[in-house]
């Protein structure tokens, strides 16, 4: 699923209108009609509705959302804000077409803001995503006074004072909302951690904007949804055997890490892995072959470290390094020749970046469009250097990719995956329940198994990623969020896989 910034969009709503042969306001009455039978899901009408209409066609959206919840017997209140001569053609209609049981109160002053309880509803309908610069002055006023009033906000299309698609400028107000509902296609703003606390729980409605023109037009943001990932598994055949589902060889585990290479392993077994061999310290021996004895266990020479490579590698179809690894110098050494020697894809997590962080020699050495990073923000970080906010991440994330020509899935509520050409996809699976020691361990895992098995790189990212998140959808229903464990998602990868292989409704 594409991501549009708001410029494309209006695009999109005027070639919709365009090709249908109708009106902007028969467009603006669809995508009402979408919100009210959301809102109409959510809410009661015993509920009072407060209604905040900007004067441009987010406000013009406002007022026949209040048409036609008062349709459905709610009680809704209509606020005007601002000054109401520089109105947008739209809003001036549907102004108009308003029952004069809803005849409007109008904001222009501090003395006009109404007193609102915690019981009522509120949607702010005030901008949308036609904003370019902060909110101040009675706008400003109006969403404070929203902010502060502990009513459940739900904002039309987007958080009024939130931009779209850059950096918000930090002395505008923002909405802070409960709920958004966008139109058709999710927005960038959404998928960002620094606008949890505006955005709240985004939801989308389709308003049947021109599949054409969004097939057609031109990003690289995307959003990975289950038809997106459902296409890309690929069911096993009568005749398979192990020979054809890849050797993976996962390099990790330290002295009182040895369970990050036990979560990698499992993982990748339950990933489907043909074979999976495991270098461990000798140290994680006993542990290795007791907790995961479907995997081959090599020793190093070094009981603590990992300090050599093993003397078959070339024998192997992927290799995943970092768990648990440590960054002692006889391990760099190894990481250093791993980087210098090997032909296989390489899945580099943990530690691993860490020690390829720390020098820009490693970094020249990495095979072009065979790594795959996998790291969490602060990793991230040290590969690239400090970063203002979220968009300079994404700026940053994608000319590493392209520099390196590498694939990084940079993990986080909805995990961004960055390919060599510069485009990202952001991952639609996943809870909170995961922000737990040792689910990096597992994604690895995933991930070296899906390569071994011959997905493309961009493949095993986005498939891995997805169903690392699913497993922890899943395992949320029987642990929950607090108490979910690293365990309960690999135990729940089964049943994830099933979930993706069933036929799409």
């Amino acid at each position: 699923m594409k991501l549009l910034s708001a410029e494309q969009t209006r695009a999109a709503d005027a070639y919709t209108i365009q090709g249908e042969g109708i009106s902007s306001t028969d467009l603006m009455e669809r995508a009402a009609r979408a919100f009210a039978g959301w809102f109409e899901n959510k809410f009661q009408p015993s509920e009072q509705v407060h209604i905040f209409c900007g004067p441009g066609n987010n406000g013009g959206d406002g007022l026949v959302v209040a048409r036609l919840l008062h349709e459905r017997t709610y009680g809704v209140q209509v606020y005007l804000v601002g000054e109401q001569d520089k109105t947008s053609q739209d809003f001036s209609i549907n102004l108009k077409r308003l029952p004069e049981a809803l005849q409007p109160k109008h904001i222009a002053k501090s003395a006009d803001l109404p007193a609102l309880v915690k019981s009522s509803c509120v949607i702010d309908a005030l901008f949308g995503t036609g904003l370019n610069r902060p909110v101040t002055g009675i706008f400003a006023q109006v969403i404070n006074m929203m902010n502060e009033s502990g009513a459940t906000i739900t904002s039309l299309d987007m958080p009024s004072g939130l931009y779209t698609d850059s950096q918000t400028p930090e002395e505008g107000a923002i909405v802070q909302a409960n709920h958004t509902v966008s139109f058709e296609l999710p927005k960038l703003a959404f998928l960002l951690p620094q606008h949890e606390q505006f955005v709240g729980d985004w939801h989308v409605v389709p308003i049947g904007l021109s599949q054409q023109f969004i097939s057609e037009v031109a990003s690289d943001l995307y959003f990975t949804t289950q038809q997106d990932v459902h296409q890309l598994i690929r069911p096993r055949k009568k005749f398979s055997h192990k020979g054809l589902y890849g050797h993976a060889l996962l390099l990790c585990g330290g002295y009182g890490k040895i369970g990050a290479a036990v979560l990698a392993a499992r993982a990748c077994l339950r990933s489907g892995a043909g074979l999976l061999t495991v270098q461990v310290p000798q140290a994680g021996y006993t542990v290795l072959q007791t907790a995961v004895p479907e995997a081959m266990t090599l020793t190093d020479k070094h009981r603590k470290h990992l300090s050599a490579l093993p003397s078959n590698i070339d024998t192997f179809d992927v290799i995943g390094v970092g768990p648990g690894l440590g960054t002692e110098r006889v391990t760099k050494t190894a990481v250093g020749q791993l980087l210098a020697t090997v032909s296989q894809p390489l899945v580099i997590d943990a530690d691993a970046i860490n020690i390829v962080a720390s020098s820009d020699k490693l970094k020249a050495q990495l095979p072009k469009g065979k790594v795959i990073f996998t790291p969490h923000p602060k990793e991230f970080e040290r590969l690239v250097g400090k970063v203002k906010n979220d968009y300079d991440r994404l700026q940053h994330l994608r000319e590493f990719c392209t520099e390196y020509q590498c694939y990084v899935t940079l993990k986080g509520s909805h995990t961004a995956i960055g390919t060599p050409e510069g485009k990202v996809y952001f991952n639609s699976t996943g809870n909170s329940g995961l922000a737990t020691g040792g689910t990096g361990d597992v994604l690895t895992g995933v991930i070296t198994a899906l390569v071994g098995q011959q997905y493309s790189l961009e493949e095993a990212c986005l498939l891995g990623v997805y169903i690392h998140g699913l497993a922890a959808d899943l395992a949320l229903s029987t642990v929950g969020s607090i108490a979910m464990t690293a365990s309960d998602v690999i135990d729940h990868l089964p049943k994830a896989f099933m979930h993706l292989n069933q036929p799409m409704p």
